[in-house]
């Protein structure tokens, strides 16, 4: 299950390049449902995942499997849309959560956003953003990286 809140980024947070983070080129081979083929790029080298997604926009069933580079590219002659590059940092937050902000590139140079994941629906809720974080787009489909990918 995949229960996460995203967001627009108001101001980055200082040093941004000091944290963690990692290459990411995604597509989609289907947007209904959801079955999205992920490239994350790290200074220890690439792995490669398929993602399959239920419907829903904050709360939704989510199975991740690994692939190999080669049913990674096997299966990106399938993609359909734009494809997606960004960098992802992993920012961790006082509340104890972890904060991912995606600073796309390419097509979609310039549009920044941040998910943080919760392991429950309350916690969700309870949720206080920190200031740097802009408006909430977790009920925005227009923000799905399966729409983004549209062009």
């Amino acid at each position: 299950m995949e229960i996460e809140k995203k967001y627009l980024v108001k101001t980055l947070p200082e040093r941004l390049e000091e944290f963690p983070h990692s290459r990411l080129t995604q597509s989609y081979i289907s947007r209904n449902p959801v079955i999205r083929l992920r490239k994350i790029e790290t200074k220890q080298g690439s792995s490669y995942m398929l993602t399959v997604k239920g419907e829903g926009l904050s709360v939704r069933q989510e199975f991740e499997l690994p692939l190999t580079q080669e049913a990674y590219e096997a299966l990106s002659h399938k993609t359909e849309g734009r494809i997606l590059k960004k960098v992802r940092y992993r920012i961790p937050l006082k509340q104890g959560y972890t904060a991912e902000l995606d600073r796309f590139e390419g097509e979609l140079n310039g549009l920044v956003l941040v998910e943080v994941e919760f392991p429950t629906e309350a916690e969700m809720r309870a949720f206080v953003p920190p200031a740097w974080f802009g408006e909430d787009v977790s009920e925005s489909k227009r923000y799905h990286n399966s729409v983004l990918s549209e062009g």
